[in-house]
């Protein structure tokens, strides 16, 4: 025992080992709570993991209670078309394709002497049973836009006062000696466990084509959320966080306004969407968030071990914002230049539709930008 517990705290000396996480000069014991001021403390990075079980209890309250209710007051189908049962046709479509192409579907067409396009209709509605409903998708929406209006709304509140919102300098001046503040921990917490609960909701959640990029940006931000805690960067952090927030409430509404057929405002809010986006992730983010945390910071507190870490993840957010960044740009390209709509490489038309004898789409919210691209685009 006394040898596993020597190990343990050689580990753990080792992991929190102040060279790679603090300045020079700068240790542990400058970031101790005492009666006068409070500094972020690692254990309360546990607490954001229960607010994530509760922000999860809350939202499913919500998406049963109001935005359920809602959706089916607005005539959003709760509904999916299943399949007729097929021997034949299901293992088609468990063990060699889920798309047949025409030459098979000529085949089994022959073979079942049904037409082609009552093939076609049965694997479309067979690939839909596992998909999530427009009802789903807008009770998804619908919290998340709740969310972040919310947390957006919060973080301006706290954050039109602090002297680092009008001169970003001041997230680095004094530093250490940046005492924490109960409404900056409020936001912290809350925020790092909404991201835990989309980590621990992934599987549940509608699955998109972008599912691994939007994995790695919710564990970037839990990391770097964590980070900049843990290091006391919570100034430039609580800077992240709102400028985050902000273009995803307008994503949200739009997602909404698309389920709900509002087709003109969906349209006119995802253009407020795009310009938001760049706005926000494209040029405030790189070019005052990136440049502090890289520059400015150097001349106050020095390059450290765990600087090259929170710069690099703010990096790799950079490139997922640019990842999404192109494809929002070619969207609005085609609806703002050339006056007319793509669907988003990304997304899966079928999911919304279903087509009758004649070919003609039912449910399907083919016009306007949004009707795919703001389904996928963080």
């Amino acid at each position: 025992r006394t040898h596993s517990a020597k190990m343990v705290a050689y580990q753990y000396s080792w992991f929190w080992n102040e060279r790679f996480w603090l300045p020079p000069n700068i240790t542990w014991a400058d970031l101790r709570n005492t009666d006068e001021v409070q500094y972020p403390q690692t254990t309360q990075l546990y607490i954001s993991v229960g607010y994530a079980v509760i922000l999860l209890i809350i939202r499913l309250i919500f998406e049963r209670f109001i935005a359920g209710p809602i959706g089916q007051s607005l005539g959003i189908p709760g509904e999916r078309k299943y399949a007729e049962p097929n021997a034949i046709l299901e293992k088609v479509f468990t063990s060699i394709t889920k798309n047949p192409d025409e030459k098979r579907l000529q085949g089994l067409a022959k073979q079942l002497d049904w037409s082609e396009r009552q093939v076609q209709r049965w694997f479309r509605r067979r690939r839909n049973q596992d998909r999530p409903t427009l009802l789903q998708k807008f009770k998804e929406a619908g919290w998340r836009f709740t969310f972040y209006s919310l947390a957006f709304s919060y973080a301006v509140t706290i954050l039109k006062d602090k002297p680092w919102l009008k001169d970003i300098k001041h997230c680095w001046y004094d530093f250490p000696d940046h005492p924490l503040t109960d409404d900056v921990t409020y936001l912290y917490i809350v925020e790092l466990g909404f991201y835990w609960s989309l980590i621990f909701s992934l599987f549940r959640d509608v699955k998109r084509k972008d599912f691994w990029q939007m994995v790695l940006h919710h564990v970037a931000t839990i990391m770097l959320v964590s980070f900049s805690w843990v290091v006391n960067f919570v100034r430039i952090g609580s800077l992240i966080i709102a400028t985050h927030d902000m273009a995803d409430i307008f994503l949200e509404a739009a997602k909404l306004l698309n389920y709900a057929k509002c087709q003109r405002m969906c349209d006119a809010l995802f253009v407020v969407f795009a310009i938001v986006f760049f706005v926000s992730r494209l040029f405030i983010y790189p070019y005052w968030l990136i440049y502090s945390a890289s520059m400015d910071s150097t001349a106050a507190v020095g390059v450290f071990p765990a600087y090259y870490v929170f710069n690099g993840l703010l990096i790799l957010l950079l490139c997922l914002h640019i990842f999404w960044g192109m494809t929002i740009a070619k969207m609005a390209y085609k609806f703002v230049i050339k006056g007319k709509t793509e669907k988003d490489d990304r997304s899966d038309v079928e999911e919304n539709s279903d087509v009758d004898e004649n070919g003609k789409a039912n449910g399907l919210y083919q016009n306007g930008p949004t009707s795919n691209s703001a389904n996928h685009i963080h």
